[in-house]
């Protein structure tokens, strides 16, 4: 996980934390202090060159409220992209759903940290066997073999 630490990014989260949407701010009265499942989320989290609505960061997870303002694009998908190089997930949520239906993003966001990876393998090479050492590993070497 790379966190952007620039006293411009410190600048601009600080902002954003005081000029917080109602959607922001009601999910955040449901996410601090460790209220989901025990988790710590913190927000407007500088993240490589983007600032992250929400972060949890023991689970390597983003949770980005887009407004009506803010119809899908090819800019969501490409900071999607960028996010994930640093090592998250990212799930999205409107603000009408988070106005309307908090206890369903909340559902939702449980059901995401339930599949957080191990802190270790978050960064893992893709193409680790899933049995172990394979073939040739030390566990098959001459005189380890049944």
């Amino acid at each position: 996980m790379s966190v952007l630490k620039t006293r411009f990014a410190a600048q601009a989260a600080k902002m954003l934390r005081q000029n917080a949407s109602d959607a922001e701010r009601k999910l955040w009265s449901r996410l601090r202090n460790r209220q989901l499942l025990d988790y710590k989320f913190v927000r407007q989290q500088p993240v490589g060159r983007y600032i992250a609505d929400f972060a949890c960061r023991d689970a390597d997870l983003i949770i980005e409220l887009d407004g009506g303002q803010h119809a899908p694009s090819t800019t969501d998908a490409d900071r999607t992209a960028a996010l994930a190089e640093h090592g998250y997930r990212v799930i999205r949520f409107w603000n009408f759903d988070v106005l309307g239906n908090l206890d369903g993003v909340l559902d939702t966001t449980a059901s995401h940290l339930g599949e957080a990876p191990s802190p270790g393998l978050r960064f893992a090479k893709t193409d680790l066997s899933p049995e172990g050492r394979g073939e040739g590993g030390p566990a098959h070497t001459q005189g380890n073999s049944p």
